[in-house]
């Protein structure tokens, strides 16, 4: 079931504060911003009550809209979100969100997972598996303009000259082979299941859930080019935009909570990068 969702007004004059994290509402401060001028949003919002934002609430639906008017054709947003076990029951949070992305018109890419490889102590194991994974939701609007696939899964036949032809896996798959005479490539395309370990006690200094640098990074060099503008809506500590400063790409951090703006202007410092803070 999808909810239609009334446009609120939008400011004509509109125009992008580059390099910033900006301090307030991120529905009123996106609709400051001109339609279809971000090429990737990479966010982790808080999710049921798994996650503090601080006291305040937010507005899913104000969020989805402005997201999609604010990405350019081709634009992608990875939204990392997992959801809540209440009473036996998951809320199903993440599953709803999807359709709504795709009841406003953006394309479900692709539905990746993050195996952080540990228990994540959210759910009883007494009755169920242990959670250890999220998911990220990949939405595009239209077709992607912008895929650098990451190139880290060791090949298992890495240096051999193919042959024409297929070969069986032990697995019993059946897969063809490289063209005749091409030599295999040592690693191929990683898989949409991402292996990150969270955050540890020590590196959450700056946040309850800090958003692990690879897992923000990777995307980031996966679906956009340096120079692109990169959105993170639930900006918290920082890391979205650090990791868009490291990589070349010009970022957009919105965060309600003041304590946790001084913290991302703290942590951008260090990289010796201008800043301001608005």
């Amino acid at each position: 079931m999808t909810h239609d969702v009334a446009g609120p007004s939008v400011a004509s004059s509109g125009s992008l504060q580059l390099d910033q994290i900006i301090c307030g509402d991120n529905c009123e401060v996106m609709r400051q911003m001109p339609s279809e001028s971000i090429d990737l949003v990479v966010t982790s919002p808080p999710y049921d009550d798994l996650r503090t934002y601080g006291g305040h609430s937010w507005d899913f639906y104000g969020v989805a809209w402005n997201l999609k008017r604010l990405l350019k054709p081709g634009g992608v947003i990875v939204w990392v979100v997992n959801d809540e076990t209440k009473d036996g029951d998951e809320t199903g949070t993440s599953f709803s969100q999807a359709l709504h992305f795709k009841g406003i018109g953006l394309r479900l890419h692709d539905t990746m997972i993050w195996n952080k490889g540990c228990f994540t102590g959210v759910g009883s194991v007494r009755v169920r598996y242990g959670p250890s994974s999220e998911y990220m939701l990949v939405f595009s609007k239209g077709k992607p303009k912008t895929f650098n696939p990451i190139r880290d899964r060791k090949n298992v036949y890495a240096g051999a000259i193919g042959k024409a032809g297929t070969i069986r896996l032990p697995s019993g798959d059946l897969i063809r082979k490289s063209h005749e005479g091409k030599r295999m490539a040592e690693h191929g395309i990683r898989f949409n299941v991402w292996n990150v370990a969270p955050e540890t006690s020590s590196r959450k200094r700056f946040h309850p859930a800090q958003f692990p640098e690879r897992l923000a990074r990777d995307h980031i060099v996966s679906w956009s080019n340096s120079g692109d503008v990169v959105l993170d809506p639930f900006s918290g500590s920082g890391t979205t935009a650090m990791m868009a400063s490291e990589t070349g790409r010009r970022f957009i951090g919105i965060e309600v909570n003041p304590e946790y703006v001084e913290i991302s202007r703290k942590r951008l410092a260090q990289q010796a990068l201008p800043m301001d803070v608005a």
